[in-house]
């Protein structure tokens, strides 16, 4: 391998020829042999920050128009893809994120300089002077975690979300009229419909949506102009308005410069708040996976009043087997983003003095929740709650053969005596019928009148 000279405040650093990062990537990369990569969307969230700060820079007279033009053609070509062998660095490195700026810094002067010099120009573009000025990574790198933690919500979440919203709206509507037996503490209860109990389902998820974007709008505010420690040295006037202004052009979404900076570099409330908000998701879908494989639950030995898609066989020994395999991707999606809430929770503490110095753990995992709920909410949608049937032969059945049908009776005999009914059903094996009518408490015709299932769902008839 061939190696090039650069230097930088330690001195000279050795650098892989073929590559377009300068000394202090080396370094890092070097240095911090730890865990996984930096999520590409910090890396195309910082591009879309320098694109901004190079017009901006430009605009207030810190840099020329050539050095303008070939930062920002360099950012597309970033953001579009093109350099992503470019970013190796870890999450576990330095909890500002500084090493992870500069390595968008370094590589973003490299191959800028190489523009202006197949045009035809020496000039050459500073990692720290031109790409990185005005800024510190006390302020990029946080500006970086809110525009790639919105942007993951938009482009991860919601759309899956809501997928799998309509799905459970359209079959809500459409088995709205078939009665099953509601259970409570997992015991028998009174009746209700599948479609009643699949528009909780679908609540849960759009309640769920709500509270995310309520959460996103905490998000919007961008640290960008504070610089070091929130003071603003080195950045002119208007910079950070300027700078997020010049973000929202880019990605069409509302962000703004966070009015008090010494807040925006200590603080991760904000993304606490959120990933809670995502957590709040991931319980509604560990509660709805856990209804649907119960409800599964069989063929012939659990309750199977409805069925799901057999995707592939379920067990290496026992032939014919098939398990709710969706289901349980979604609750091991839930378990994780349940643990990732508390590693940003415990991060966010830590914002000692004018900076938190968890930044990347921060924002690696909440990319990470964002991306797994999206991803597993698509796969269960697509490859089970699509496909969930209701087997009514079942959901009658265990509704006739229920004692808490004897709700229905209690206005006309009183909650005791109807108690009197349930157990004495119970106890002597028999139907709640004959034993109201043992008990001499009414006839036959008359329970029939008091106790009609699809009635105590209290869903009118379609006329």
């Amino acid at each position: 391998m061939e190696f090039r000279k650069e230097h930088d405040a330690l001195g000279e650093v050795l650098v892989p020829a073929d590559h377009k990062w300068g000394a202090q990537t080396e370094r890092s990369h070097k240095n911090f042999k730890i865990g996984e990569r930096m999520p590409m969307e910090i890396i195309y969230a910082l591009a879309v920050l320098k694109k901004a700060c190079a017009k901006v820079n430009f605009d207030m007279g810190k840099i020329d128009r050539f050095k303008k033009d070939a930062i920002q053609e360099t950012c597309d070509e970033i953001i579009k893809g093109k350099w992503d062998d470019e970013f190796p660095l870890v999450v576990y490195q330095t909890g500002s994120g500084t090493q992870t700026n500069m390595n968008v810094n370094e590589v973003i002067a490299h191959i800028a300089t190489q523009k202006l010099h197949d045009a035809g120009s020496d000039k050459i573009v500073h990692p720290n002077d031109d790409v990185n000025c005005s800024q510190s990574s006390n302020d990029t790198f946080p500006t970086a975690m809110h525009i790639a933690a919105v942007k993951a919500l938009h482009d991860y979440l919601y759309n899956p979300l809501d997928e799998l919203i309509t799905t459970f709206q359209f079959r809500s509507e459409k088995y709205m009229h078939i009665v099953k037996i509601g259970r409570t503490h997992l015991q028998d209860a009174v009746p209700l419909t599948f479609g009643q109990e699949m528009s909780g389902w679908m609540t849960l998820l759009r309640r769920s949506k709500s509270m995310i974007k309520d959460a996103e709008q905490h998000l919007l505010g961008l640290a960008i102009g504070g610089t070091a420690v929130g003071t603003g040295l080195n950045a002119p006037k208007g910079f950070g308005d300027a700078a997020a202004s010049a973000v929202c052009d880019q990605v069409g979404l509302p962000f703004y410069s966070e009015e008090n900076k010494f807040y925006a570099l200590t603080g991760r409330d904000s993304l606490v708040f959120a990933h809670g908000a995502l957590e709040a998701l991931a319980m509604d879908m560990m509660k709805i996976a856990n209804d649907v494989r119960m409800l599964a639950s069989g063929p012939k030995a659990g309750l199977g009043e409805i069925s799901i898609p057999a995707n592939e066989p379920g067990s290496s020994i026992m032939p014919g087997k098939v398990n709710p395999t969706q289901c349980e991707a979604v609750t091991m999606v839930a378990c994780r983003v349940h643990g990732n809430q508390s590693v940003i929770s415990m991060a966010a503490s830590q914002g000692n003095f004018e900076l938190n110095v968890f930044a990347p753990v921060i924002a690696a995992t909440f990319i990470e929740s964002v991306k797994l709920l999206g991803q597993v909410i698509a796969s269960f949608n697509k490859h089970c709650a699509r496909g969930i049937k209701p087997i009514e032969e079942k959901m009658n059945e265990l509704v006739k053969r229920s004692l808490m049908l004897v709700t229905a009776l209690s206005p006309v005999i009183g909650h005791d005596n109807a108690a009197k009914i349930a157990n004495k059903a119970f106890e002597d094996n028999i139907t709640l019928k004959e034993a109201a009518v043992e008990l001499g408490f009414m006839t036959a015709e008359e329970y029939d009148q008091h106790v009609d299932p699809k009635a105590m769902t209290m869903v009118e008839d379609d006329d």
